[in-house]
């Protein structure tokens, strides 16, 4: 036996306690080996942030520094987890919480040092938009990489196609970083061991149809997140499926205009499906239903997809939790199969395996918009083959927007985990079960815009103590009827119950609710004053609606408003009386018109108000003068003030509300020339200064106000000619109307119409014009442009907290014989149009251009000096006599008056019948279906 050395000894010791290291040539320092332990050092020097988050970064044991992991054995790093653990958040109290946490800076290639690395976590941090390092593909044991929300922007690098270990890999992006790209897919190819693959909002726009095939080809896929990668390509077919332990799929967001994938079928390992928001049509695969395994399903906002109930719920379902197919086409009865509750004749028309048993396990169900019908008994009941309580485990339920009928089952009560139900905006009817006050999860119900009645009582809401959303307005019939000590179980933060009888006193019961944000008892049947605690109820109170009601008394309102953010104010249309009160400040929103306020305008009114942008004092009986401080209101965006008493000129100061978008100082006795400083209100939309008695001509600095779409400058004592720029300079205008003015000249603005594109109604009767009508007219073709512009909302609510804007309620006054007519507010375009001249002295032709005008509906040129025939062709043989009286040169139908040449025994008889003038009613009523819309643009 050879004789071994003491040296030899003592290496094989060492080699022993080392783990076989140092006969690898590395050494410990501690713990940990020295040149990882320099290689993590010196990736730390890169970082910025690192001495808050990586403060435990010293000594020699690097096993123990935080987010740092080893191997029990050998003591290699295997593992480096840096991820932030708090989300990136504009949220105060979230943000104090990321920041200390967040690392940004250089990643250095140190990190190859690591050769056992397989696992690499920088998650949450911001890398302040530097691009994913091309070495990262050199880390070749990488398992998990997650770079996601990590600010890292560029394309991503081909070179992590090198991870042929690689298991995850997560570069998901978010609103709050920056953007990563792909511009090709071959590298993927090679990740033969990828089970997860993450790249939620990460730019696929380039790469084309390619993605899917690329993707068919990692056989131990199991989940696909590729969410808002605008992706376009059309995704229904594969030629074979490779990807068959494939157990989620999320690309939800992008834009496929595709048919219904029917692979999808063919992968019976699948468990989550989210196809939302891509623009699918179609069919859905009848084989969708036998995915045994499926719990989560979300086709949501497709708009196009349809469904066989028959084919779909063949009775596989039974894992099935969550269920998403809101504002799809899934027209009928088809969610009484998809819960096997009836047993009528119309459930036999759908044949449905025995199979299917039921939705046991079912936890959020929305169908909303889908335009579903039949009653509510009909697929929400107990349910067979379930336990005794029925759907025990829902606890959401969306069936908001559809055309359910009847009445609202009992049985509904009996969800005892329902947290969210919205029966919103469907055609039910009858009273609210009184079994809903045993729900004791529930924090919001929604059964609004139905046709509800009966009684509320107290054991309505018994159990209601987690309720914090109910929203019952539009149901008319609802009476709420509780005492006047009721103390409520729920603290509340959003109310409504407008259109609702709460009355006739205030709700005392809501002295009790201290978390209100949005408060609208509009329409509500309350009478007598407005309580004084009402402003202590919330401090939090951002919206607070009266309006409509018969609220009487002085108007109380305190100087300062104590609440934490800005507030909404609409006391309209009540029976307050006595002098204008304004809040000092933390006002947004303050609308008293439709009452009887008087007294003048606080003069100081600008000088305390700076937050508010929406002033509505209409239709009150205030006098005196605008005050001059109102200009200090910068953020002012729509000031009504019409319909009052107020006197002297219009304050030049109104100019200094850069933001104006709409100005209505009609129906006063203002005087005096219109400022020339509202050339300055580059943002206005809407002047309405009609009715006053201003003078002077326009002014030339009107030309600059290009954003306007209606200008009422109608009943005034303004002069002089009609500037010909205006045919020019007002290319948005939708509604023009200086009727009943002395305008003498009106030559530049006929032969400019043509420019106004979008001109709706034009009224320049009751002036003294003269000139001709330009054969051009017929270009004004406008009308036959279907612009149809409809507002979001169903039902229009005055406040949109979430955009910060209040959607003017505007009106438009048209003038049709001898009546104004008034029309509703949130108005839709339609292809109708008015052209007014009577009462001038225009002269000439009547252009046969005027018979193109294919969508003109009113047509006044009465009372001029119009000579010649009449074009009584196209649109033009759609008015009577009555358009065109008073013209004693015109001739030619449908005046009785015939031209020289014309056959007398022509038409004998018909024009006679023309010559009538329709009944002024039926007129009315066609003028009310006239509808003009706006696009408010903030």
């Amino acid at each position: 036996m050879e004789k071994i050395s003491a040296l030899g000894f003592l290496l094989v010791i060492l080699c022993l306690t080392t783990k076989d290291l140092a006969c690898q040539g590395k050494t410990l320092q501690g713990d940990c080996l020295t040149v990882e332990r320099e290689a993590l050092l010196d990736f730390k020097n890169g970082l910025k942030g690192s001495n808050t988050r990586l403060s435990s970064w010293t000594g020699g044991n690097c096993c123990q520094w935080e987010g740092i992991s080893c191997e029990n054995n050998t003591n290699v790093v295997i593992s480096i987890n840096l991820r932030n653990p708090y989300p990136q958040s504009p949220f105060e109290e979230v943000y104090e919480k990321w920041r200390p946490m967040n690392l940004s800076g250089e990643i250095q290639p140190s990190l190859l040092e690591l050769k056992s690395l397989i696992y690499l976590d920088l998650s949450g941090n911001t890398f302040e938009g530097i691009v994913i390092p091309e070495f990262f593909g050199s880390l070749k044991n990488l398992h998990y990489l997650n770079l996601s929300n990590g600010g890292f922007s560029g394309v991503v690098p081909p070179t992590l196609g090198n991870l042929s270990n690689l298991q995850s890999l997560d570069l998901s992006s978010n609103e709050f970083t920056q953007s990563l790209f792909v511009e090709d897919l071959d590298w993927m190819t090679s990740f033969v061991s990828l089970k997860i693959l993450k790249m939620d909002e990460v730019d696929f726009s380039v790469v084309g149809s390619q993605w899917m095939e690329v993707l068919n080809r990692l056989p131990l896929l199991t989940e696909l997140h590729l969410q808002y990668c605008g992706l376009s390509d059309p995704i229904s077919s594969l030629s074979s499926i490779n990807f068959t332990s494939l157990s989620i799929l999320n690309v939800g967001g992008n834009y496929f205009q595709s048919k219904f994938p029917i692979w999808l079928r063919n992968i019976s390992s699948i468990t989550f499906i989210d196809l939302s928001c891509n623009d699918l049509y179609g069919q859905i695969s009848p084989g969708l239903g036998e995915l045994p395994n499926l719990h989560h399903l979300d086709l949501s906002l497709n708009t196009n997809l349809t469904g066989s109930c028959s084919q779909l719920l063949s009775g596989s379902w039974k894992k099935i939790e969550f269920l998403d197919l809101r504002y799809n086409n899934f027209l009928g009865i088809f969610l009484a199969y998809l819960l096997f509750l009836v047993d009528d004749d119309r459930s036999k028309q759908c044949t449905i395996p025995a199979s299917i048993g039921n939705f046991c396990n079912l936890k959020y169900l929305d169908v909303r918009s889908n335009g579903l019908t039949g009653s509510l008994p009909e697929f929400l009941k107990e349910i067979k083959n379930c336990s005794s309580e029925g759907l025990e485990k829902l606890t959401f339920l969306d069936l908001e927007d559809n055309k359910f009928q009847g009445t609202i089952p009992a049985s509904f009560g009996t969800f005892q985990n329902l947290e969210r139900m919205w029966l919103a905006q469907n055609e039910l009817n009858g009273s609210l079960p009184v079994s809903f006050g045993q729900l004791s999860e529930l924090v919001e119900l929604d059964v609004s815009w139905n046709h509800l009645t009966g009684i509320l009582s107290e054991q309505h809401f018994s159990k209601l103590s987690k309720l914090e959303y109910l929203h019952m307005e539009g149901n008319s019939g609802l009476v709420l009827n509780v005492s006047s000590s009721w103390i409520p179980p729920f603290q509340l933060r959003d109310l409504n119950m407008a259109s609702c009888n709460l009355g006739p006193s205030f709700p005392s019961w809501l002295k009790f609710q201290k978390n209100l944000f949005d408060l609208n008892l509009s329409n509500a049947s309350i009478s007598g004053s407005m309580p004084n605690w009402l402003w202590n109820i919330s401090i939090g109170l951002e919206s607070l609606i009266l309006s409509s009601n018969q609220l009487q008394g002085p108007l109380w309102l305190p100087k300062q408003l104590n609440m934490t953010s800005l507030v909404s104010i609409d006391f309209s249309s009540n029976l307050f009386k006595g002098p204008v009160l304004l809040p000092n400040s933390n006002c947004r929103l303050l609308d008293l018109s439709n009452n009887t306020l008087s007294g003048s305008i606080p003069p100081n009114i600008g000088e305390s108000n700076l937050d508010l942008k929406f002033l509505y004092l209409s239709n009150n009986q205030i006098t005196g003068n605008i005050p001059k401080s109102i200009g200090y209101m910068s953020n002012l965006k729509m000031i009504d003030l019409s319909s009052n008493s107020l006197t002297g000129s219009i304050p030049s100061s109104i100019s200094n509300c850069s933001s104006l978008f709409t100005l209505n100082l009609g129906q006063n006795n203002l005087s005096g020339a219109i400022p020339n400083s509202f050339a300055q209100l580059n943002w206005l939309h809407v002047l309405h200064l009609n009715k006053n008695m201003l003078s002077g001509e326009l002014p030339l600095s009107f030309q600059n106000l290009s954003s306007l779409e209606i200008l009422d400058l109608s009943y005034n004592k303004l002069s002089g000619d009609i500037p010909s720029w205006s045919g020019t300079a007002f290319s948005s205008l939708i509604i023009l109307k200086l009727r009943s003015n002395a305008f003498s000249g009106a030559g530049g603005l006929f032969f400019g119409l043509s420019n106004l594109t979008s001109l709706q109604i034009l009224d320049l009767a009751e002036n003294n014009l003269s000139g001709s009508i330009p054969s051009t007219l017929g270009d004004l073709m406008a009308m036959s442009d279907k612009h149809i512009i409809r507002h979001k909302h169903k039902h229009p609510s005055v406040y949109v907290h979430d955009e910060e804007e209040y959607f003017d309620l505007d009106k438009l006054i048209v003038k049709a014989k001898g009546q104004d007519l008034e029309y509703g507010k949130f108005l839709y375009l339609v292809e109708l149009q008015s052209l007014d001249l009577s009462c001038n002295n225009i002269y000439g032709i009547i252009p046969s251009s005027m018979s193109s005008l294919t969508f003109l509906s009113y047509l006044d040129l009465s009372n001029n000096n119009f000579s010649g025939k009449i074009p009584f062709t196209g649109q033009m043989t759609t008015f009577n006599a009555s358009a065109f009286g008073g013209n004693p040169r015109l001739c030619g139908r449908p005046l009785v008056a015939h031209c020289q040449g014309d056959d007398l025994d022509q038409g004998k008889g018909q024009g006679q019948s023309n010559v009538e003038d329709e009944n002024d009613d039926g007129f009315i009523d066609k003028w009310f279906s006239l509808s003009i819309g706006l696009q408010w643009a903030f």
